[in-house]
């Protein structure tokens, strides 16, 4: 087709009423879906009084309440059905105006094409044709091929203002029986604002996602402030329904490659695209997003072949074993359960895959997000076995292969700090939690949360730092019984065979306005073992001194793990106004002492019935 010849699809339009004749009482009609939606016919369509349009079904995958008209809905004229829950069709729902097919997306297309779902029209918006004759979905692929190959009479109506699109989107201009062209702008989105907790819970849900993770990412508030978190990031890909302008800003800045995706290396996929109009301009053309249908965007087997799959929900609630209540109502953008247990299994079955459920620590009303049951909420994900992680601006809680008891002591430590007196002892009278478990309410607030790093040993051992929880006990207590007897001798100067909960509980319960406690773990994320433990302990002596002492687990001594360890507690102590160290080190455990003598400052030694008393002041360096 010539250049001249692309426009010949004006010659072919109709207007609006014209196809409107062509409507029967009774008939079932597909609109494409979001930012697609055929806004210039279905507008006639609501508008219209002739006496043909009655009766009729309009199926829209996800309904944005833009152009179909619940006033019209009520007259009876039409009835809707569509797939999803969220945004203004949940209300529609609830009062009855609406019909919900509940349906994982995955298996919309081939209800579709099996005629389970009948198809008698289909109206889809597309872009004017290219010069081979093809016209794009653009921006809304979902099942609208099914639709198209099922509908009797295919009505396209062509936006030149929507971009043209790579992928499964392209369809022959040959297919439509009748062309109207778009009167209305498309519709788009404006960004969605972000506040210092959303930023604060963002930046917690990116500590936790690795280099190379491939991503589904969806819409709101949570995930506008997650994109410019992950853009330090190296090798991200992209496997999502929904593309937005916080994924148009990831892939501009670098940190999106899909180097490392099983299937479609290369290409960030999506179903749909909604955002704004500078994300509809830079999506025009593009060859770095693919667009493809909801049965292969959806499929779990498809989804699990990428490694480190990272799937990151938005919660409206979560009890303390681990439960979901997702949002609904109106405005709601994020997936109800039937939209998310497709990208739920793909991560399961993905290697390295690790489900998050994010949200802040109390809603705007001031209310606790964590609560002891979200049982009475509706929108329910009541799967706690897929949860490995929830994070809140005040951490991430690690829950996979915890017990309920690990699970709710660690979710606790991620509610507001106002809230936590009460979850414990909700938590208590319920008997999740041990009858005698110690909670110090007077440092919930002191939690540092800025004591974290990463670092990668020889060998290729990364090893996570951060400070200890009281949720890390049953972790502190493996680690107790790993070591051997001569290693337990020299941290505690006694030959200890248990570590029960009454003790370890101890020891984990910390006031970092005293103490400062580290430990080290390795692992993936939300599944990793504590190997090593360091803390110092603050004494009364003026200038402040502070009694340190560290542990590594036998099987990862001789990384320099120690050494590391023991230089981050002298920063954190310069921080804190401490002036030196004191420790007390048996005088066969060299190993120890070669890591003190590593850290940079003079070591005095003064041995004393077979241990060296150690004096480390921090006024002057030893030079090594």
């Amino acid at each position: 087709m010539s250049k001249a010849d692309t426009n010949i699809w004006k010659q072919k339009l109709v207007t609006p009423d014209r196809v409107l004749e062509k409507i029967e009482p009774g008939m079932s009609i597909f609109l494409s879906t979001g930012l697609a939606e055929p806004r210039t016919i279905v507008k006639h369509l609501m508008a219209s009084k002739a006496p043909n349009l009655q009766d009729l079904t309009l199926i829209q995958l996800v309904s944005l309440g833009d152009a179909i008209s619940i006033q019209e809905l009520n007259a009876h004229k039409y009835r809707l059905k569509t797939f999803f829950s969220g945004w203004v069709a949940s209300e529609a729902i609830i009062t009855g105006k609406v019909d919900l097919v509940p349906s994982r997306f995955s298996r919309i297309p081939r209800l579709i094409a099996s005629r389970h779902i009948p198809i008698d029209v289909a109206f889809v918006q597309v872009t004017p044709p290219n010069e081979a004759g093809y016209c794009s979905l653009g921006v809304s692929v979902d099942a609208a091929h099914q639709a198209i190959d099922q509908a009797a009479f295919v009505v396209g109506e062509i936006n030149t203002k929507i971009p043209q699109t790579f992928g499964d989107t392209f369809v022959p201009l040959s297919t439509f029986d009748m062309l109207i062209e778009s009167q209305d702008d498309p519709l788009c989105f404006n960004r969605w604002p972000v506040d210092e907790v959303f930023d604060q819970v963002a930046a917690n849900v990116a500590g936790e996602i690795e280099d190379g993770s491939c991503l589904a990412f969806s819409l709101g508030p949570l995930f506008e402030a997650l994109s410019p978190h992950l853009q330090t990031k190296r090798n991200l890909g992209i496997h999502t329904p929904f593309f937005s302008d916080a994924l148009m800003d990831l892939v501009k800045s670098g940190a999106v490659t899909n180097r490392n995706k099983a299937i479609w290396r290369g290409k960030s996929v999506t179903s749909y695209a909604f955002g704004s109009r500078e994300m509809m301009a830079w999506l025009d053309r593009n060859p770095l997003v693919e667009f493809q249908s909801i049965d292969k965007v959806f499929d779990a087997i498809q989804i699990g072949k990428n490694q480190k799959f990272t799937l990151v929900l938005p919660a409206r609630k979560v009890d303390l074993s681990g439960r979901i209540a997702l949002h609904f109502g109106k405005g709601n953008v994020s997936a109800g359960p039937g939209e998310a247990m497709d990208f739920v299994n793909g991560a399961e079955i993905s290697k390295g895959g690790i489900i998050i459920f994010a949200l802040p620590s109390r809603n705007r009303q001031k209310s606790p997000n964590i609560t002891l049951s979200v049982e009475n909420f509706p929108n329910l994900f009541s799967l706690r076995e897929a949860v490995d992680m929830v994070v809140t601006e005040y951490g991430a809680a690690n829950l996979s292969g915890r017990t309920v008891r690990e699970r709710a002591q660690a979710l606790i430590e991620i509610a507001h700090p106002d809230d936590r007196a009460e979850l414990v002892a909700q938590a208590k009278a319920a008997k999740i939690i041990y009858e005698d478990q110690i909670f110090l309410a007077e440092v919930a607030n002191l939690y540092p949360t800025d004591v974290a790093a990463r670092h990668t040993f020889k060998n290729g051992l990364e090893v996570r730092f951060r400070a200890i929880k009281p949720s890390d006990e049953e972790g502190m207590r493996r680690l107790f019984y790993r070591f051997s007897d001569e290693a337990v001798y020299y941290r505690y100067f006694s030959s200890i065979k248990t570590m029960p909960h009454t003790k370890m509980q101890k020891y984990v319960n910390v006031d970092y306005s005293k103490v400062m406690s580290i430990v080290g773990l390795v692992g993936e994320p939300g599944q990793g073992q504590i190997i090593a433990e360091a803390r110092f302990v603050k004494n009364k002596a003026n200038p402040p001194y502070a009694d340190v002492a560290f542990v590594v687990d036998e099987a990862y001594q001789g990384y320099g793990v120690a050494t590391y360890m023991y230089l981050m507690l002298i920063r954190l102590a310069k921080e804190k106004g401490i002036h030196g160290f004191t420790a007390d080190v048996l005088s066969s455990n060299a190993s120890m002492m070669k890591v003190f003598e590593k850290g940079g400052y003079p070591v005095q030694a003064k041995l004393e019935y077979g241990a060296y008393s150690l004096s480390i002041p921090f006024e002057s360096k030893s030079g090594i």
